[in-house]
């Protein structure tokens, strides 16, 4: 880092800002596909939200609001109607109507190249659509879902082309083809929305071109032109703002942030997020790679998830490893949002009380298995396996690490390949039945439940208080059955919570961006300074 700190001691009079009408975004991470309803992560997500727009959209607060619909109000508890925006066009001219909406829900349950269910899950919830008018939708679900109108803001609508009058049904409309395919998204010919930006061009490893769409229905964003470019290594990204080849990078090094605050050539957004960083435990009897006496599977025992929770100091990774840009965790979501569990705080640091379970479960030398993390996806994730890994260590566990880079990662988790992987995710609402659904909840691939859940965790009473919430429309009823399955969670520990990240972007000094909860980076959010 001593090449960094130099570089910010002088770049002052070295930094020079791009052409007025072209901002240049350093990304963390890789997109994995231009496709929109390919795989929910964030750089996707980045991506999607300049050139496709939803139904609805989520503001830097994760709360919903108008996009394509203008306004929603519900017949009842499973009756949704959505009033569509008129005078919309698609790139291509095509005006936007209820039946492109029908047509991209039938795409993202006939997409192939979909990943663990990014989309479908969503989708797979809806009973039926009715076109009433061109501009009027009507979606009934086959449960109530409460936050359909968050949950629908992720999926993209694509023009429907010669394909309008579908019928749809969660079964897959038919399955009729042919339908667009990633390629013809990368290559851009499929790649065609109604967003604020158009794609130019596709590229996964080089970076991304977006000219601004003229004919936008909404507020014009500032820059005629936007390059996504994607710098997975910290220090080569900020070296790039440093140099005024980029003006805004993602994710500067935590080790920098102080430098970065104290140099008047530059700025820095810092936001807090619903991000957590955490470890799945596989609940399988063959886990591929943990091994236990007799060949047995002991994170199937609470206490051996128990114990590994308490081996880990998690208030010293925040601030040692992630220098304090990071929030311990002691549940799914930060306390205060919607089925948190009042004055949980911290879970405990106890490595004495972490080595007297393991003894209990029978395991006080007899368990090993390998962790599997990302090397490039969120910050500091080599590191945080590390010293996850020697935390482990110091009650008794032999840990491998194997830290893998993100495309590889995230392929080998979605086939079930990991006994302990260290993931990251964020919710999209203020809510923690979200986390249930995606990751604890038992798999229901035709409901979209847990879809995520790797490690087959299934637990009756979880479920129970879990898919209560989900169809329960009113918010106390709901918040409180939330509550009671986070209790559970706590306790039973699928997964082990180690920290919420804080998202920070560093930027020349002459931009105003103030962040997003979602940890995207839209340009349409960045303006120059009045």
């Amino acid at each position: 880092m001593r090449h960094i700190a130099l570089a910010l001691s002088l770049c002052g009079a070295l930094a020079t800002p791009a052409a007025a009408q072209t901002l240049r975004i350093g990304m963390a991470a890789e997109t994995t596909a231009a496709d929109p309803h390919n795989y929910a992560a964030a750089p996707n997500s980045t991506f999607r939200d300049h050139v496709f727009d939803g139904l609805t959209a989520l503001d830097a607060r994760l709360r919903p609001g108008p996009a394509l619909a203008t306004a929603w109000s519900r017949r009842d508890d499973r009756s949704w109607v959505f009033e569509l925006r008129e005078g919309v066009t698609f790139h291509n001219g095509q005006a936007f109507t209820a039946d492109d909406v029908v047509f991209s829900y039938c795409r993202v349950l006939n997409n192939e190249a979909e990943v663990v269910g990014s989309f479908s899950r969503e989708i797979r919830r809806i009973a039926a659509m009715t076109v009433e008018t061109p501009h009027r939708l009507v979606i009934r679900t086959a449960e109530p879902e409460p936050l359909l109108a968050s949950d629908l803001a992720s999926v993209a609508i694509i023009p429907h082309g010669t394909r309008g009058g579908l019928t749809f049904t969660p079964e897959g409309c038919g399955r009729e083809g042919p339908w667009p395919g990633v390629a013809e998204f990368n290559d851009g010919s499929a790649a065609i929305g109604t967003g604020p930006f158009r794609l130019r061009r596709y590229d996964r490893a080089s970076g991304i071109v977006l000219a601004r769409n003229d004919a936008y229905w909404g507020d014009k964003p500032h820059w005629a032109e936007v390059r996504l470019r994607p710098i997975t290594a910290a220090g080569p990204r900020l070296a790039g703002l440093l140099a005024g080849d980029l003006d805004v990078v993602e994710a500067p090094a935590t080790a920098d942030v102080p430098r970065i605050r104290q140099n008047p050539a530059f700025a820095l957004a810092v936001s807090p997020t619903t991000r957590l960083i955490f470890l799945q435990m596989d609940q399988r009897a063959n886990a591929p790679f943990v091994q236990g006496p007799n060949g047995t599977n002991p994170l199937r025992d609470v206490r051996v998830r128990q114990a590994l929770s308490m081996a880990i100091d998690r208030r010293a990774i925040a601030e040692r490893i992630m220098d304090g840009l990071a929030t311990p965790a002691g549940q799914l979501l930060p306390e205060g949002m919607r089925g948190t569990v009042p004055g949980a705080g911290m879970l405990p640091y106890d490595p004495a009380r972490a080595r007297a379970l393991l003894a209990e479960a029978g395991v006080a030398n007899g368990l090993s298995f390998t962790l599997h993390a990302t090397n490039n996806r969120y910050v500091n994730d080599a590191r945080i396996a590390q010293a996850l890994a020697q935390y482990f260590q110091r009650v008794g566990v032999t840990v491998a690490v194997d830290a893998l880079p993100s495309n590889v990662f995230f392929a080998r988790r979605g086939r079930k390949e990991f006994s302990v992987p260290m993931g990251g995710w964020a919710a999209s609402a203020e809510e923690t039945q979200l986390f249930f659904r995606a990751w604890i909840t038992t798999t229901d691939r035709d409901k979209g439940f847990g879809m995520s859940n790797y490690g087959e965790f299934s637990d009756p009473e979880i479920d129970r208080l879990a898919r209560a919430a989900f169809a329960t429309m009113d918010e106390a009823e709901r918040e409180q059955l939330m509550e009671q399955a986070s209790r559970l969670a706590i306790e039973r520990l699928p997964v082990l919570p180690i920290h919420f990240e804080n998202a920070a972007w560093a930027f020349r000094r002459g931009l105003v961006f103030e962040g997003r909860m979602d940890q995207t980076t839209p340009a349409q959010s960045i303006r120059p300074a009045s």
